[in-house]
């Protein structure tokens, strides 16, 4: 049994993490200041004693003692991380080295949960690990975009000055169950304008492209990842590279809701990529993962999740 704090552990990637650290028989500590992350995300592990919950914002110092950090605090949906811009990249940038600082001094290893935005509105596509990426560093994306990449920079160099013990994936699109209805994503956004019969939003002419992984596959490479050898740092691309466009994402939504709801289409965002798809050459390799659940399935999981939480 390892003692492991999950950073932003009431939030939708970080809920299902302790969920499955709790799972795999560790003892999981969650801190989350809920600024995104909810206390309903985590309500069925609150009896666990091998769980326990602390209101705390990265962008303090804090003093624990741990053996594994998983860094996953931060907003990551862009109606959430404009909402308070200075906020997003003081979580990304002095939460990265308060957890780093807090893994230097107790030697435990520590995974930074980056993302496929440091890759910006790529020009190499799929997009591999050596790309350096494509960002706009005065944009309103890059709050976020800049941030993370800071933090990047941040666990390298703690690695090369420090010795740490560090992990590096960069998450692409990931959807599942206890996504936030409100956070802008494209997949709630469709799931939840069909599932009330609104009419679907898409930006531009709905030919830009994602690629989308559950939320179980996600959670099982990151995990494998922080048990990795040593000399395997990352970064490291984690999604599923099955790309699709938006058009085709609703017609998919609208096909498994059996919505009537009608397309509407509306003018780009800033900044907002045309192409995002993940080469996972290096994750296959080192890791033995690939993603298992296509997107027809992860989908039916997912509206099943918003048709019960829209009905309370």
């Amino acid at each position: 049994m390892k003692k492991i704090l999950v950073s932003g552990g009431a939030g939708f990637l970080g809920s299902h993490l302790c969920e499955e650290l709790i799972r795999t028989g560790n003892d999981v500590l969650c801190v989350d200041n809920f600024f995104t992350g909810s206390k309903r995300n985590i309500a069925h592990l609150m009896t666990n004693p091998y769980f326990e919950v602390m209101r705390h914002d990265v962008t303090f110092p804090l003093y624990v003692e741990v053996e594994q950090i998983y860094n996953l605090a931060c907003p990551a949906s862009p109606v959430h991380y404009q909402f308070d811009p200075v906020q997003t990249t003081k979580t990304s940038v002095h939460g990265a080295i308060n957890m780093l600082g807090l893994a230097k001094r107790l030697q435990a290893r520590i995974l930074q949960a980056s993302t496929s935005e440091v890759y910006g509105d790529p020009e190499v596509h799929p997009q591999p690990e050596e790309y350096w990426g494509r960002v706009n560093p005065v944009g309103i994306r890059s709050c976020y975009d800049e941030g993370k990449r800071c933090a990047e920079t941040l666990f390298f160099d703690y690695w090369r000055q420090h010795a740490l013990l560090i992990k590096v994936v960069r998450i692409f699109n990931t959807y599942g169950p206890r996504m936030h209805p409100n956070d802008g994503r494209v997949v709630s956004n469709f799931i939840v304008q069909a599932i009330r019969g609104e009419d679907i939003t898409i930006y531009g002419e709905g030919q830009q492209t994602r690629s989308f992984c559950y939320v179980d596959d996600l959670i099982n490479v990151m995990v494998r990842m922080m048990n990795s050898p040593d000399d395997f740092t990352g970064p490291v691309n984690i999604g599923n590279p099955c790309e699709y466009t938006m058009l085709e994402l609703a017609e998919m939504v609208l096909k498994l809701t059996g919505s009537t709801s009608k397309l509407v289409f509306k003018p780009l965002p800033s900044d907002d990529p045309k192409q995002r798809q993940p080469n996972i050459a290096l994750a296959k390799e080192k890791l033995g993962w690939e993603p298992k659940v296509n997107l027809e399935d992860g989908l039916t999981r997912t509206i099943e999740y918003f048709k019960k939480e829209l009905s309370l």
